[in-house]
């Protein structure tokens, strides 16, 4: 049977009927039509389906959707504000951070997550602070360098 859960989405009060064993990602997908987040496990190992909830970065496939009820969800489409990208998402593209696309919104909100908590971090601990988000095509220096840029750009050093 289908539970009603009101939740919060990147600012903006939802809410969705899901089966009480559906994933958050699954919500997310298939219910919200917000497809950024993608599965690319279901085991919570590669960090492509990273969201933030109440400001705690998840897997969102390890996570059921009723569990949303109440909480505040930030997800990759909530990064940008209308047509004007987040700094990182600009770093991301000038810096070819990317190439087939099935992590990039995974290490997009691991790396806001990040900045938000260290706005300054070193090489080390932007390593560290992706080490859950796994990207099988381009590696992960670029990925790197985006974020320190981005980190430089939106300090305004």
């Amino acid at each position: 049977m289908a539970v009603l859960v009101s939740t919060t989405i990147n600012g903006d009060a939802v809410e969705f009927a899901c089966e009480p064993d559906e994933t958050l990602l699954d919500v997310l997908r298939n219910r919200l039509g917000l497809t950024g987040s993608k599965e690319g496990c279901a085991t919570g190992d590669c960090g492509a389906c990273s969201v933030e909830v109440d400001g705690r970065l998840i897997c969102s496939c390890l996570m059921l959707g009723v569990e949303a009820e109440d909480r505040e969800i930030e997800t990759v489409e909530g990064m940008a504000d209308g047509a004007t990208l987040h700094p990182l998402q600009t770093k991301f593209i000038e810096h070819a951070a990317l190439q087939c696309g099935v992590c990039t919104p995974g290490f997009l909100v691991a790396a806001k997550a990040l900045l938000a908590k260290n706005p300054d971090p070193s090489e080390e601990e932007i390593r560290f602070g992706l080490a859950g988000n796994l990207c099988r095509c381009t590696g992960y220096d670029k990925i790197v360098r985006a974020v320190q840029d981005a980190a430089k750009e939106m300090r305004g050093a």
